[in-house]
């Protein structure tokens, strides 16, 4: 056998490279790829976790398929895909004033980003005391003269919005870095060469950076569209599902863990994830580009 020395150049780069790499994909294939494996045996057995495996097919997927109060929970989602859209829009306008000359820039980028690098059930724990009925949003709004009564966590009307609104806080700041660092690739030329033929700022957003970041803007809306269907620690922290915010992750967690249903809640886990699969798909065709 060769001593590593005795190797040339190139295979020493190729020997280096497969050191660094074997640990993280073996990490990724047993915490990864192997419990996923194991979740698509579960989805076909009636299983409470603990006792004997039943194989019954597809019936964990009929079941599911068949259960008007699954498709109801996916409504749910709608208020978190339409504060993304919010989110991302503001994400691009903070992102568009920050990438041009303007005093305190950086201390502005490190506030929005912020919120970004608090822990998700902190994040929770302190919407759920700015939310409360005495909370810090109705006394603020009874400071400001306005009698303020409302049940923001209780009233099946506004918790989804109440809730959804929290990620608007917490990740409005990593769209917005995510968008300035592609619009600061932008050659400053390009927008010297736009001055000289007398473009004004809406021709240089929409023809220039909104032209030059769209693979950014796509990947902003996949990422908010699957986290809109997968949404879990926020809900689930300020109300545990109740109050019409029962989420599709929260229903197969409970039916887990507090139901016992393990097959069930596989075969759940296995349907959103072919759902996500397809909007992902659906969205690579629409957002498909000419190079």
């Amino acid at each position: 056998m060769k001593r590593f020395a005795d190797l040339t150049y190139l295979k020493q780069q190729k020997v280096v490279a497969f050191l660094f790499l074997l640990l993280p994909v073996l990490l990724t294939i047993v915490f990864g790829y192997l419990p996923f494996a194991s979740m698509i045996e579960y989805s076909f057995l009636r299983w409470d976790g603990m006792g004997t495996k039943k194989f019954i097919g597809f019936r964990n997927y009929a079941d599911i398929l068949t259960r008007p109060e699954n498709y109801r929970v996916f409504k749910v989602s709608l208020y978190y895909l339409a504060v993304s859209i919010i989110q991302i829009g503001a994400a691009l306008f903070f992102a568009t004033i920050l990438s041009f000359k303007l005093k305190g820039k950086a201390f502005f980028k490190g506030v929005y980003f912020f919120p970004n690098l608090i822990n998700s059930v902190a994040v929770g724990l302190i919407f759920l005391y700015f939310y409360r009925d005495t909370g810090t949003l109705n006394t603020f709004l009874r400071f400001l003269g306005i009698k303020s009564e409302v049940l923001w966590l209780t009233d099946p009307k506004l918790v989804n919005w109440s809730i959804a609104f929290t990620s608007l806080w917490r990740y409005m700041g990593y769209n917005m870095i995510m968008f300035l660092g592609a619009i600061q690739s932008i050659p400053a030329e390009i927008y010297e060469a736009a001055e000289l033929d007398g473009a004004n700022w809406w021709n240089v957003f929409w023809h220039i950076i909104i032209k030059t970041i769209i693979p950014i803007v796509k990947l902003m809306i996949i990422l908010s569209i699957t986290g809109s269907l997968s949404a879990f620690d926020a809900p689930y922290v300020m109300t545990g599902g109740g109050n019409g915010s029962e989420t599709f992750v929260i229903r197969t967690v409970d039916t887990a863990f507090k139901y016992n249903k393990i097959g069930l809640a596989s075969a759940m886990a296995m349907v959103l994830t072919v759902i996500i699969l397809i909007v992902t798909a659906i969205q690579e065709k629409f957002f498909k580009t000419d190079n």
